[in-house]
């Protein structure tokens, strides 16, 4: 057996297409959706995450708020942006690229970002509605994981999904939108993580593994079932002297070895990856229309 690999880049470019169509139209409606970003320091991933996020904005047609701020702006400096923000009725979407310098409690900055204005899904306010199934924005990641699956015809309903992190960003989210009782969800669901005992035990039961440890190799082909789903959330650089950047980036699992074995995979680069900024897109159009008290 050879997986058929999940393309993310092809996914989230589908998607980005039908948000330029839906962009178009509330442009009709005289209705521009904005997005607000804000950097603080000069972190070069933060930098070019944030420029990458930027054009992906231009790419659909949204209005983009650049706001990059030196390492030493001030918590309360930072929160007094945010707070212009909120009451900014052009800016629907709010995104304050992490990590901040040190001296910024990262809780209090979340806190500070209205709800309604959320479109990474990390307030607590989102994240309580997501967990008891309420209508909110959800983690991007999450989100976008959850995307592939349903536009790769992967039935969730009634499976075992065995997730391998928890993560506030990504373990923790993702199980709990799997086993929503929703379409796209309604799985039996198994968290794992570094207190796990016998890790193979769990994921060779598996119909459905996401893998989120933030380690290379933790998933090898002994530990997963013939015609196992994969999808790999892990980015890990590890040293490569044959390319230019002396690295090179993989994901969780053993990628090589796995596509032998599962029906479906997502590699790294190139899976997960792009379906993140894609979701920030999504959320800062949802936001749009509510704010404009527009329904599907």
């Amino acid at each position: 057996m050879t997986a058929r690999i999940i393309d993310g880049k092809q996914i989230a470019s589908d998607i980005r297409s039908e948000l330029k169509q839906e962009v178009i139209s509330l442009k009709q409606k005289g209705i521009i959706p904005g997005l607000g970003v804000i950097l603080v320091g000069d972190d070069p991933a933060s930098k070019s995450y944030v420029t990458a996020k930027e054009r992906a904005c231009e790419e659909i047609g949204l209005h983009s708020d650049d706001n990059r701020l030196p390492k030493g702006t001030s918590q309360a400096e930072l929160i007094t942006l945010i707070k212009k923000m909120n009451t900014d009725p052009k800016i629907n979407g709010i995104l304050v690229q992490l990590p901040l310098p040190k001296h910024i409690n990262e809780s209090d900055v979340l806190m500070a970002i209205d709800p309604v204005k959320d479109v990474d899904g990390f307030h607590p306010v989102n994240i309580g509605k997501m967990i008891i199934g309420e209508k909110s924005f959800l983690p991007c990641t999450p989100h976008g994981v959850i995307k592939l699956l349903e536009r790769s015809g992967v039935k969730t309903e009634g499976a075992h999904v065995v997730v391998v992190g928890r993560s506030n960003i990504v373990g923790k989210p993702v199980a709990n939108l799997l086993f929503q009782k929703k379409k796209n969800a309604n799985a039996t669901v198994t968290i794992c993580h570094t207190g796990t005992k016998d890790l193979k035990s769990f994921t060779k039961q598996a119909d459905i593994i996401i893998a989120a440890a933030g380690r290379p190799n933790t998933i090898t082909a002994d530990m997963v079932k013939d015609g196992v789903v994969i999808i790999d959330v892990g980015v890990n650089r590890i040293e490569d002297s044959t390319k230019k950047a002396g690295f090179r980036l993989v994901g969780d699992v053993d990628f090589e070895a796995l596509k032998e074995k599962a029906s479906l995979i997502t590699p790294v680069p190139g899976g997960v990856g792009p379906m993140t900024i894609t979701m920030l897109l999504y959320n800062t159009v949802e936001s749009a229309k509510i704010a404009n008290m527009i329904r599907d």
